[in-house]
């Protein structure tokens, strides 16, 4: 059995019951559901429907989510994040080099890497290499004044850890914002990059070996190791390129706002809805959030 679920931008009002309801009988349901009045609601089909994709497209349009996935076990009891991008609005490596005037220089080599056009690895140690000399003081500077938490990420981990998952910030960023991200929401660990420094100043190196794309899928093997659990019981969310082998080893991974070059890949892609459409394609309906 497949579950169906349909997500508005939290607080649209775009969902309405026509739309839930059309859908629900075209592709064969007895009934929805809604997980939020106007903003979620699911049903549970038989089969993937031939013409998924060319109705999700229609959704789009309405700048409606639609995900179909399989039914069984879709509440998770692993959460494994991105950050940069996912769980915080912003890109760090990008902040910290506009607070040297080069801000533009290597926002763009954020997003030829995110998008797979460059090698991870050599375009992080490229851009680390710009930021020498940088005071160690700018990390708080920058936390405080430039990083904003993408919507729904404090309701995410908190409705999670209140139903029992283990939670991972895994981080192609630094250790020097992870930590403090992961210790604000809530996460039980974080890893990430760790930028070297002398006499409080960055030297523009990075220690090896960098976490990359595999890292992530190897913290996922771990993590899921350390419970005896199995891939399919994680779910991971995340947007750049580095992210998609760890999402195509979860059970259930999730494009969030992703690079289109990285959407395309991924069954789950969530483009209008916030962290909490995570909670939603896990079948919580609203009053079971902890906010």
């Amino acid at each position: 059995m497949y579950a169906v679920t349909l997500i508005a931008p939290p607080n649209s009002g775009l969902l309405k019951s026509k739309l839930v309801k059309n859908l629900c009988e075209a592709w064969g349901a007895n009934n929805y559901v809604y997980l939020a009045s106007e903003e979620a609601a699911e049903f549970i089909i038989p089969k993937i429907p031939s013409d998924r994709w060319s109705i999700w497209s229609k959704f789009q349009q309405l700048k409606i989510d639609l995900v179909v996935q399989e039914d069984k076990m879709r509440k998770k009891s692993i959460l494994l994040a991105d950050m940069d991008s996912t769980i915080i609005q912003q890109e760090c490596i990008d902040e910290l080099a506009s607070e040297i005037g080069i801000g533009e220089r290597v926002k763009l080599i954020t997003a030829e890497a995110m998008n797979g056009k460059l090698d991870f690895e050599e375009a992080l140690t490229e851009r680390v290499a710009l930021l020498k000399g940088l005071s160690t003081q700018i990390i708080d500077k920058v936390l405080k004044e430039r990083i904003t938490y993408m919507p729904g990420a404090l309701t995410l981990l908190s409705t999670m850890k209140a139903n029992g998952s283990y939670s991972a910030l895994v981080s192609g960023g630094f250790t020097l914002f992870t930590k403090k991200v992961s210790a604000y929401l809530g996460f039980d660990e974080n890893h990430a990059n760790v930028l070297l420094t002398s006499e409080n100043k960055l030297t523009g190196k990075v220690q090896s070996p960098i976490l990359g794309k595999k890292a992530k899928v190897e913290q996922l093997d771990r993590i899921a190791s350390k419970f005896n659990l199995s891939a399919r019981q994680v779910i991971a969310v995340g947007d750049g390129a580095n992210d998609l082998d760890m999402l195509s080893k979860a059970g259930t991974g999730v494009a969030l706002h992703a690079k289109p070059s990285v959407a395309e890949q991924c069954d789950i892609r969530i483009n209008f809805g916030d962290l909490t459409a995570l909670l939603f394609i896990q079948g919580y309906s609203k009053e079971n959030f902890v906010i």
